[in-house]
């Protein structure tokens, strides 16, 4: 008879359930409206770059640049703020397109192998993002409603008078929690929904998938495998200048020097949520969950360091992702192994 079988995905569910509710337990104000929108708000950037990561992993590949190409996508945005909204969003949307863009020629073209390529990516966006700036934050335009993208609420301008009132009630404060939504958190939730429809639903999805299982095999079974694997590149390029754009109005300036130690935190959350590192298998949902959980985790030590029971520094945080990738992968390979016996 054969035992139970757990997804990853439904793993890492179960999981971030238990820590919500361990957090709702010991902390005060850990499900309070304010800290649940400012945990969706942060994370979101790492939730969109674990996104186009998860793309690239599924093809088998690997993308280390996504967190100098946020970083060089934030100081494009922020540069270009002072023109509108949309040229700031445009302006970096389009900077991390154009480093997807040369990663995949590389790989695609050149034939270099993703970790070479991406290395290389990396520090060449790490500096152009140094010039660019002058080695220092280059300050946005708050008088464009560039800001909006990172610190608004998509739905406040439908948030009536009568929620924040004494009588508002129950279906009050669910309402206007709903329409206090941090507007990165919908980016976010809407690139997964897209990117959910695309691997389930469509011939580029399956390519995806069917690339990563067996590059030889998919080209002789006439897929586009090299297309595929550039589109997925473009992908990963796309969502980290999403997330630098996010970031650069998040925090009122592009930040030339952040970015540091994403790579892990993507990697550590699609494969937590189930995407084979070999490729040939992926959950985009299973990826959101593993970016909600590091999450998760990270606002609980900082509700920890502000009981006095631990005293930790931001630099633990690279610590913490680096060691939890080390615990996924070893596991991952575990379970593979038990796998094909």
């Amino acid at each position: 008879m054969k035992g139970w079988h757990i997804s990853p995905s439904m793993a890492v569910v179960a999981v971030l359930i238990v820590l919500t509710l361990l957090g709702a337990w010991r902390y005060d104000g850990f499900v309070s409206a304010y800290n649940v929108q400012s945990v969706l708000r942060y994370n979101s950037m790492f939730a969109l770059v674990a996104l186009g990561m998860c793309f690239v992993i599924m093809t088998g590949g690997i993308d280390l640049s996504v967190g100098s190409v946020a970083a060089f996508s934030s100081v494009v945005a922020a540069h270009l703020s002072g023109y509108g909204l949309l040229p700031g969003l445009l302006g970096g949307l389009g900077a991390g397109v154009l480093a997807g863009t040369l990663n995949a020629i590389i790989i695609t073209r050149l034939k270099i192998l993703p970790f070479i390529a991406t290395l290389a990516t990396m520090l060449a966006a790490s500096g152009t993002a140094l010039l660019l700036a002058n080695n220092q934050s280059v300050s946005v335009s708050y008088e464009t409603g560039f800001v909006d993208l990172g610190q608004g609420d998509l739905l406040s301008f439908m948030r009536p008078e009568w929620v924040d009132g004494d009588n508002a009630g129950v279906f009050g404060g669910i309402l206007g929690f709903i329409l206090s939504f941090p507007t990165p958190a919908f980016i976010a939730l809407a690139a997964y929904i897209v990117a959910a429809i695309v691997i389930g639903h469509t011939a580029f999805g399956r390519h995806i998938l069917a690339s990563g299982g067996g590059t030889e095999a998919s080209r002789l079974m006439g897929l586009p495998v090299d297309r595929t694997i550039f589109f997925a590149y473009v992908i990963s390029g796309a969502t980290a200048g999403m997330a630098g754009v996010i970031l650069a109005a998040q925090f009122g300036a592009g930040q030339p020097i952040e970015g540091i130690g994403w790579e892990l935190f993507a990697i550590a959350s699609v494969v937590v949520g189930g995407t084979l590192l070999t490729g040939g298998k992926g959950s985009i949902g299973g990826t959101l969950a593993g970016a909600l959980l590091l999450g998760i985790i990270f606002t609980i030590l900082n509700f920890e360091n502000g009981m006095g029971w631990i005293s930790l520094s931001a630099y633990w945080q690279s610590v913490v992702r680096g060691a939890f990738l080390f615990v996924v992968v070893v596991l991952q390979a575990k379970l593979s192994l038990r796998a094909q016996e």
